[in-house]
């Protein structure tokens, strides 16, 4: 057989080579257009302009992985991701290069651009073409090397490259990858650095404001920025372990979504949010998705059976668990929601939670509930808005009322969770009959809120000075406990922990409280035991050692058995007259 005539043949056979690598492309671009995901090769000349190179290096002949060619400077539309033809009119070409490699005459070296990882091919697209089509893993290539302050992978798809290329722009504008070396704002979701833009641009206004109108460079309120605002928040997030719930998420995508989720619930409570609340619910609210609509299906179900008035909380140790997640150990109580009806002894229960505030700097997030939406319009709720803003303003703590339509209790138990506690006036005692029970709105309130709530009867004085401890062993007044034991640790008081004898309640319970306090450096406190019945050596105690703080855990009764029998804490809080900080 003559050589043209073998040569004649190798050609028809890659011609046939090209006709199923044809196919295969098709059935690629197809699946591409089903999944959503891209198989196009990149455009050198379009990575060039994003990335602002900034510098070459000849690097000469070397082998490298064909898996690594990502793009291509002037065929990028003639090949997918992976080199398969596109079009039949390259099919002479393609079939001569084959040809060449079926006659083992071989071929000369492709030239590419290296950038990162990646490469692009400046001449030799239909080599690299035939060299996948016949299952090599590398190819023969001049190396010319771009660099660039940000590096492509063989991995990104064009979504990251546009990502990458924001990135490149957001350094070469703040230059934060010199002025903090290390940091990394790697994100995988395009068009979100202009939000950075604008907070550092926000930063540096504060700065401003803060140097009494003196200008602020530019990189030094990056820099600033860098340091006080963005790395805390996600200093917090790997702290909590977050990553792990937003997989194939960066730790700059979880602080922007943070940062909007932030926005929606401030927009949606009409408070402003702490950066703890919110990445705190910004995770709930994914784990809540990945549950699924099952759990959600569950949950309405439960609403359709159950009564609200028979729901319970959340079981103890809950908020105990959230707060010390959060980091808060050492400062349990900064948000204090205060329920608010805009009567004259609600302005008298400010003035004292005010003082308390102060102690800390704590935020008084005020809501007042109303039953329209022409109420909620009214100029008589504007002024106690005001009213209210005005006397925090003048004790210098932060305060913010926030305004709702619908039920009290349904909404204060919602809004709850973005607090640290509740707080409400006591202008009744609770009803002693059980039909009253079922209705009363602050026993449904004791029973569904999440976070502790202060109790505050008209007239009482907070002074927290002399606190009495009402401990039986139960969860929820080990949550008690944990409280009075922060207390006691933060502040000058005196503590006082009565335990009272019951069926339920043994002696050994003191034990264990004198062994909770003392572990934690506590020797000064006192301990009283004494016997049945509970709400009247619990009165009797706080009125003998003149207590005016007393902190109990909550109805220790499920909901349906509490209404048929009652409360210690309901029998104590128709009588008291100190402030009741109750736990669950």
């Amino acid at each position: 057989m003559t050589n043209l005539v073998q040569h004649d043949i190798n050609y028809n056979m890659a011609v046939q080579d090209f006709r199923r690598a044809r196919k295969q492309a098709a059935l690629q671009q197809l699946m591409a257009k089903l999944t959503g995901k891209s198989v196009e090769l990149l455009s050198y000349d379009e990575v060039h302009e994003s990335f602002h190179p900034t510098g070459k290096v000849e690097k000469g002949k070397q082998e490298i992985p064909l898996e690594a060619i990502v793009g291509s400077v002037g065929r990028y539309e003639d090949f997918t991701r992976t080199f398969l033809p596109k079009h039949d009119s390259n099919v002479e070409r393609w079939a001569r290069v084959k040809t060449a490699v079926l006659d083992m005459k071989g071929w000369p070296p492709i030239d590419v651009y290296q950038v990162g990882e990646v490469y692009f091919v400046i001449d030799g697209n239909h080599r690299v073409s035939v060299a996948r089509q016949l299952g090599s893993d590398s190819i023969t290539a001049y190396v010319t090397e771009i660099k660039t302050r940000v590096p492509l992978t063989k991995n990104d798809d064009p979504n990251e490259v546009i990502c990458k290329a924001q990135y490149t722009s957001f350094l070469e504008e703040t230059n934060l990858d010199k002025l903090c070396p290390g940091c990394d704002f790697m994100m995988t979701i395009s068009g979100y650095y202009d939000l950075l833009r604008e907070e550092i641009a926000a930063h540096q206004r504060w700065m401003v404001e803060q140097k009494g109108g003196k200008p602020v460079a530019e990189p030094d309120a990056a820099r600033s920025w860098y340091e006080n605002v963005y790395h805390p928040i996600v200093h917090q997030i790997r702290e909590q372990g977050i990553m792990h719930k937003f997989q194939k998420r960066t730790e700059t995508d979880i602080y922007v979504l943070f940062l909007e989720h932030r926005e929606e619930m401030e927009e949606v409570l009409g408070w402003e949010v702490d950066r703890e609340t919110a990445v705190s619910d910004l995770v709930e609210q994914e784990t809540e998705r990945k549950k699924g609509i099952l759990s959600r299906f569950v949950r309405r179900l439960r609403h359709l059976f159950v009564p609200p008035n028979l729901e319970d909380g959340p079981a103890p140790g809950t908020w105990r668990n959230k707060q010390l997640g959060e980091g808060r150990r050492n400062h349990l109580f900064v948000d204090f929601l205060v329920a608010f009806r805009g009567r004259e002894s609600d302005w008298q229960m400010l003035d004292q939670i005010i003082k308390t505030a102060k102690r800390d700097n704590d935020r008084l997030l005020g809501l007042h509930v109303v039953s329209t939406k022409a109420e909620k319009n009214s100029e008589q709720v504007r002024e106690l808005c005001r009213r209210f803003e005005k006397r925090c303003a003048d004790a210098d703590i932060v305060g913010e009322m926030a305004i709702e339509v619908g039920d009290i209790v349904d909404i204060i138990v919602k809004r709850a969770a973005w607090a640290d506690i509740v707080v409400t006036s006591l202008r009744q005692p609770p009803a002693d009959e059980a039909r009253s029970r079922y209705g009363d709105g602050f026993i449904k309130l004791v029973q569904r809120c999440p976070q502790p709530i202060l109790v505050y009867p008209i007239g009482a004085e907070f002074k927290m000075d002399r606190v009495l401890l009402a401990y039986d062993g139960s969860p929820k007044a080990d949550e008690a406990l944990f409280v009075a034991t922060y207390l006691k640790t933060r502040w000058p008081l005196d503590l006082l922990v009565l335990t009272v004898e019951t069926e339920h309640t043994q002696e050994t319970a003191v034990t264990r409280a004198r062994e909770y306090i003392e572990g934690h450096g506590i020797y000064d406190a006192n301990y009283v035991l004494k016997q049945e019945p509970i709400a009247e050596a619990i009165l009797e105690t706080a009125e003998t050692y003149q207590s005016n703080y007393l902190i109990m855990g909550g109805f220790g009764f499920r909901p349906v058995k509490y209404i048929m029998l009652g409360s210690t804490v309901e029998k104590v809080l128709q009588e008291i007259h100190h402030p009741v900080l109750i736990c669950r």
